[in-house]
């Protein structure tokens, strides 16, 4: 689960991500969750639209997804939305650290 701070900076990297999947007239498949998941061991942060023609909306998609999927929901903005999970064997993204309040 990512804290506020760690969800702010996640955010601003992926700021400058272009949207590397699309959520269509198809929905949410089994082709598009294991996509995602490949996507995500080499990446951690991915950035995914949804088009008109989708049946879901981009907020219950990235729900959808992450929950398939096993990972974290950054942010939803419009018919984008950024999800999050840490690689196991590709890691790259060092988040800021929990504070002490929250330890």
């Amino acid at each position: 689960m990512l804290n506020s701070k760690q969800r702010a900076q996640l955010r601003g990297m992926a700021n400058s991500l272009d949207a590397i999947f699309q959520v269509g007239k198809g929905g949410i498949n089994e082709q598009l969750i294991s996509s995602v998941i490949d996507a995500l061991e080499a990446r951690e942060l991915i950035k995914l639209s949804c088009l008109e023609t989708s049946p879901v909306k981009s907020r219950e998609a990235a729900d959808k997804i992450a929950e398939a999927v096993g990972c974290d929901v950054v942010q939803v903005i419009g018919s984008k939305f950024v999800l999050y999970k840490e690689s196991k064997e590709n890691k790259k993204i060092v988040l800021v650290k929990k504070g002490k309040k929250n330890a």
